[in-house]
């Protein structure tokens, strides 16, 4: 059952932590202004620092739909909005040309008929089943240019125009959440559209707090120096800095080693946990690993 949305930045914060979602002021206070506001907000920021999760948290914590548009190079109409039964439209024709009943024009206008539209994403959000879904439209500079200009009717107007049927309006527009991990700059035009957010890396009292939720299992003392550990890594000259999937993902796996602390066998071990990168790997590994295990146990003991 749907919950109304929150009435203050407050509320909002508390929104987010009880899904366990950690987030700082001027998130929850973009997050409101959005909700409250009804306009779209755009999240960019490096991969892994929780863009994504806050659509997903939204959806849990408003007991809405979560209708999630991955995008990709070469996304286009018939993947992201609609596209129509091929299908069972070559099978309307063959019946009816068996049949004999309908003329050109009486069968053209039937095919092209709500029924034998496929609804995708975008569509789907605008003509919800079950009450205003929350709508992820998930990692944008992926897509082309094109399909930007394409989102444009829909973030300004709420509405998709099919050619066939004509235009189709949202009675309520969606709760709607953009992220980006500026792999390429996306054009104004969806911005000016949007609210605005830089999802950052956590600090390390956020960070630990983080972990606190989604990694319970590990012992205070470990996370201390996970997270301080992570951080002096953060500082690094790295091809992709860990993000906070990463330090929750070697939090769990230090547990599942039955690790209480970190030593230098065990950091270099499950370096590939926080580092996806080879240069990467072989930058840290090593002596910087045993530097910079030590200057985290003294910044985590601190």
């Amino acid at each position: 059952m749907s919950q109304p949305l929150p009435k203050s930045i407050d509320e909002t914060q508390q929104l987010l932590a009880s899904g366990d979602y950690v987030a700082e002021r001027s998130l929850a206070t973009s997050l409101y202004l959005s909700l409250a506001m009804r306009r779209p907000l755009f999240l960019e920021g490096e991969a892994g620092v929780g863009k994504t999760e806050i659509a997903k948290v939204l959806a849990q914590a408003l007991g809405r739909e979560l209708i999630r548009l991955q995008c990709y190079e070469g996304l286009d109409i018939a993947q992201a909005a609609y596209e129509w039964n091929y299908p069972r439209q070559m099978i309307e024709i063959r019946m009816a040309e068996a049949e004999g009943v309908k003329s050109r024009e009486g069968l053209e206008q039937d095919i092209f008929s709500e029924r034998f539209l496929i609804r995708r994403p975008l569509l789907r959000a605008l003509e919800p089943l079950n009450g205003v879904p929350v709508l992820l439209i998930d990692e944008l500079d992926r897509t082309d240019e094109p399909f930007e200009a394409y989102l444009l009717e829909v973030l300004s107007d709420w509405q998709i125009t099919i050619p066939e049927i004509g235009t189709i309006r949202a009675e309520e527009p969606p709760v709607v959440v953009i992220t980006s991990n500026r792999t390429r700059e996306i054009h104004d035009a969806v911005k000016r559209r949007c609210f605005y957010h830089w999802v950052d890396f956590p600090d390390a009292k956020r960070e630990l707090e983080i972990l606190r939720r989604k990694a319970p299992a590990a012992q205070e003392a470990l996370s201390r120096e996970v997270v301080a550990f992570v951080q002096r890594l953060r500082r690094t000259d790295l091809f992709k800095q860990p993000g906070v999937a990463e330090t929750i993902d070697w939090a769990n796996c230090l547990v599942a080693l039955d690790r209480v602390a970190l030593d230098p066998e065990t950091v270099n071990n499950t370096l590939g946990v926080l580092l996806k990168y080879r240069d990467d790997l072989e930058r840290v590994a090593g002596d910087e690993a045993a530097r910079m295990l030590a200057e985290a146990k003294t910044a985590a003991a601190a």
